[in-house]
């Protein structure tokens, strides 16, 4: 008896961690689908070419070690809208946001939290075109990077360092 209930203790813990683990990968895709899927771009996007090019960056896998949390693709700020470019792309996961960071070089160990960064919404879509509206007031050359963040679990996604068009 005594056997069993210790098997059952194991099989309990080992299905509850087993359950966590496989909830972290499906998540996304299930409860999220409204963001997996690609946007269809805006009808603003259209206005683009007659706003003027502030600047411009390419995100990175920001942690080669953390096969989970990479990003790639290019973005485009034009005067009041941050651009992700057909070409964009991130990994999964639950919350996560486009900010503007004062910060040229943006790394794992930069505490964005604590900078004074401007939140452009949440993320759209884990891939392709997108847009967010900069803030009125918001002056873009203050801001060195462009970064998804991870709000649930303040982790860095993707870093893209803005520079001159």
């Amino acid at each position: 008896m005594k056997a069993i209930l210790i098997g059952f203790a194991v099989g309990a813990v080992l299905g509850v961690f087993g359950g966590v683990a496989l909830g972290v990968f499906v998540y996304p895709y299930v409860f999220l689908a409204d963001v997996v899927a690609t946007e269809k771009p805006p009808a603003a996007a259209a206005a683009m070419p007659e706003r003027k090019v502030i600047a411009r960056g390419t995100f990175v896998h920001a942690n080669p070690s953390d096969p989970i949390h990479h990003g790639k693709g290019r973005v485009t700020v034009y005067e009041g809208v941050l651009h992700l470019e057909p070409d964009f792309e991130v990994g999964p996961g639950p919350k996560y946001h486009v900010y503007l960071v004062p910060e040229k070089e943006v790394v794992p160990s930069t505490n964005v939290a604590r900078t004074m960064f401007v939140d452009l919404g949440r993320l759209k879509a884990f891939r392709g075109s997108q847009n967010y509206e900069v803030p009125a007031g918001v002056e873009v050359a203050k801001y060195g990077s462009a970064v998804i963040w991870c709000e649930q679990f303040g982790v860095l996604i993707s870093p893209a360092k803005l520079g001159p068009p």
